[in-house]
């Protein structure tokens, strides 16, 4: 495990990549790696959301759909949509905690540089694993290291920051994680975050804009509302908040048998997420 004290970024490139492929099973957590020829590579009847509700389907284009059973994704429209409206062509553009990759995918597709940077060398490999597929684009750099200590990323050279940290119900299962170091509680969590938005507000130039995507937690009929608590370490570090939207995953219907749960155990089903748009003066 990397510790904070001791994050240093180790860049893994293309070349990294292809002798991890040779030496390792061609997957991943069961996601199957290897060269991908897909058949489209923009999505259907794509418009840019104009109010603060966006309901998200799963539309599948260039790799993402490799990425859907990964439950812990953030969806690709919603990184196309902060892409968009928040950077512009030959931008470079930041995700610390990139994962699957989907906001490179999108840089590559819309041409701005990216950088992801993921505190496992795993979600690292299926991010250039995602990247690998034919199609003309600026450079997308893939580094191991942690979102509090980016020391291989000077001062206010990023132009837009794109990410989903970790989604903090896995704190309630016996699940084990290296996101944040294994933070136990919500309190931990929430203070660690604060660094992260630290380090963030360092590496943005001003005027930019950084887009956090951050769900709420529920355990045993008691709210945790760590998305607002995350949002006010971003605050406290000097970002101003641009919007507030609220994410709805389409399909999400509440079926039957959910009602009479929600009913028996008089408790809602948490649908919803917070994409918080901030911005640095």
């Amino acid at each position: 495990m990397i510790k904070y004290s001791e994050a240093k970024m180790k860049e893994i490139t293309h070349k990294d990549y292809l002798k991890f492929l040779k030496q390792n099973k061609d997957t991943i957590a069961e996601l199957k790696l290897g060269e991908h020829k897909p058949k489209q590579l923009e999505p259907m009847g794509f418009k840019l959301e104009a109010s603060t509700i966006w309901p998200i389907g799963k539309e599948e284009w260039a790799t993402h759909a490799l990425n859907k059973e990964f439950r812990v994704n953030w969806d690709p429209e919603i990184a196309r949509n902060v892409i968009l409206r928040y950077s512009e062509v030959g931008n470079t553009v930041l995700d610390p905690f990139v994962g699957t990759g989907t906001t490179l995918i999108e840089c590559k597709l819309l041409k701005r540089d990216g950088v992801g940077v993921d505190i496992s060398k795993e979600p690292i490999m299926l991010s250039r694993d995602r990247l690998n597929f034919d199609f003309d684009s600026l450079v997308q750099k893939t580094f191991v290291g942690d979102a509090r200590k980016l020391d291989r990323i000077d001062d206010e050279t990023i132009d837009l920051i794109a990410t989903h940290p970790p989604f903090f119900k896995f704190m309630f299962s016996e699940e084990k994680t290296k996101d944040l170091a294994d933070i136990k509680t919500i309190k931990e969590f929430i203070a660690e975050m604060k660094n992260v938005a630290k380090e963030l507000f360092r590496v943005l130039k001003p005027g930019k804009h950084c887009a956090v995507l951050m769900g709420d937690a529920k355990h045993n009929n008691k709210h945790y509302p760590v998305a607002y608590n995350v949002m006010q370490m971003f605050l406290d570090s000097g970002f101003e908040l641009a919007e507030d939207v609220i994410k709805i995953q389409k399909g999400s219907d509440i079926t039957k048998e959910m009602q009479e749960m929600s009913e028996k155990r008089n408790s809602l089903f948490l649908i919803h997420e917070h994409l918080f748009i901030f911005k640095k003066p």
